[in-house]
């Protein structure tokens, strides 16, 4: 098993350039199981979860070619409806094959899904959604089985709260439906807004993309044409690397970015001192040499996104001054706190509330990743620390960031990785 390994240091410098979306990618695969065609899809990110969702394609009966930043998947030779519990539990987002793999085929079983324990994040929005368009489910030996010999049939769907993943899925199925789907309260992140942009480009009229209502006309089943097309900038992976430069008092310019995707945490890096110059497809970060505490609560797009708490946490330990972070969307996702405490941390924990006292003074430790973000939160408070940092089941990482440590020693940072 690998580990990473970090000495501590002063200062970064230099430019890192940001990868595709995983988050983005990983409906946007998923989506080509409505094509007729072989989809071409560039600026892919090479991480784990896009290989396990293409592993996931494969033994589903698809052709999938990866090549560096880049995949073409053909899934006319796609026989198969059983994603299983082998590939599902590694991955939580493999629940995106269920809508358009039911609504092309009318039947199908998915495994429930793993992934990241940050807390409870079900299912039962997606299923509640496809029995409303004429699905009949039922959970049996772990599986999802879902039936719809005749078709999905459009509906009006409301969800109850806002869910990325449930947005995705039900535009995917809505996209072969029969008739008009309607979705209040969909999700407005900038990846599902990707996804209906190319299945509307691909012959499937979709109203309000960008809104919170989402009008889908359906195909009737029929297989759409999907153009090439590339995968958005990684706006969690650029947001990492901001607070990288904020916290190591470094300038740092991220290219291939788009700063529209990043205004709530860009806004809070302003709080905290630091400024910035924008471009069409770059950032560049210019921190202040004190960083001031900071008031964050997480919650949909746009606001706060969840996925970049912990990093702020992180940064926060540096802050003069007390900050208070609250997650508001997944209850177990403090779990990075007590490793941080490991390390010279002042951060006490009430519900779903984190107040820290800075300025802390880090110190290199053996530490654990616990899941993907809680993961780069330990290497941003790593490149601080005093001494050297050891950052264990790093998988958690790989799963997300793609050549992590290769981009940050192009800037400076002193960072191998090693194995157990």
């Amino acid at each position: 098993m690998d580990y990473l390994q970090i000495e501590g240091i002063k200062s970064l410098n230099g430019t890192i350039k940001i990868s595709g979306a995983k988050n983005a990618s990983l409906p946007l695969i998923a989506m080509t199981i409505l094509a007729k065609n072989s989809v071409n899809i560039k600026n892919l990110p090479n991480v784990a979860d896009i290989k396990t969702l293409l592993k996931l394609l494969s033994n589903l009966g698809a052709k999938c070619d990866f090549l560096e930043d880049r995949v073409v998947v053909d899934t006319a030779t796609l026989t198969e409806t059983k994603a299983t519990y082998d590939i599902v539990k590694t991955m939580r987002a493999s629940i995106l094959v269920l809508g358009p793999i039911l609504t092309r085929f009318g039947h199908c079983e998915v495994s429930l899904p793993g992934g990241c324990a940050i807390g409870q994040r079900p299912i039962d929005l997606h299923l509640k959604a496809l029995e409303q368009m004429g699905a009949k489910i039922k959970i049996k030996a772990g599986y999802v089985q879902a039936s719809a010999p005749n078709g999905l049939k459009g509906c009006n769907i409301i969800f109850d709260k806002i869910t990325v993943t449930g947005t995705a899925n039900i535009v995917m199925a809505a996209a072969l439906a029969t008739g008009k789907t309607t979705i209040t309260n969909a999700a407005r992140e900038p990846e599902v807004v990707q996804l209906c942009e190319i299945l509307n480009a691909s012959g499937v009229t979709i109203e309000g993309i960008g809104t919170a209502i989402l009008t889908i006309y359906g195909t009737s089943q029929e297989l759409i044409n999907i153009k090439e097309f590339s995968i958005i900038p990684d706006r969690i992976e650029a947001g990492t690397y901001l607070c990288g430069g904020a916290i190591t008092k470094s300038e740092l310019t991220l290219e291939n970015t788009k700063a529209e995707h990043l205004g709530a945490v860009i806004a809070k890096l302003e709080e905290m001192g630091s400024t910035f110059k924008i471009t069409k497809n770059s950032i560049t970060i210019y921190p202040s040499q004190v960083i001031k505490p900071v008031k964050i609560i997480t919650q949909e797009y746009p606001g706060f996104p969840t996925d970049m708490q912990a990093q702020f946490l992180a940064l926060a330990t540096q802050a003069d001054g007390t900050s208070i972070i609250e997650e508001r969307l997944f209850e177990n996702r403090f779990m990075h706190v007590s490793e941080l405490q490991r390390m010279g941390a002042e951060i006490s924990l009430n519900g779903n509330v984190a107040t820290v006292s800075g300025k802390s003074q880090l110190s290199g430790a053996d530490v654990m990743a616990t899941d993907l973000r809680a993961s780069s939160a330990l290497v941003l408070a790593a490149l601080v620390s005093e001494g050297t940092t050891n950052i264990h089941r790093i998988y958690h990482l790989d799963r997300g960031y793609d050549s992590l440590e290769q981009k940050l020693k192009g800037v400076g940072a002193k960072i191998t990785r090693l194995k157990e």
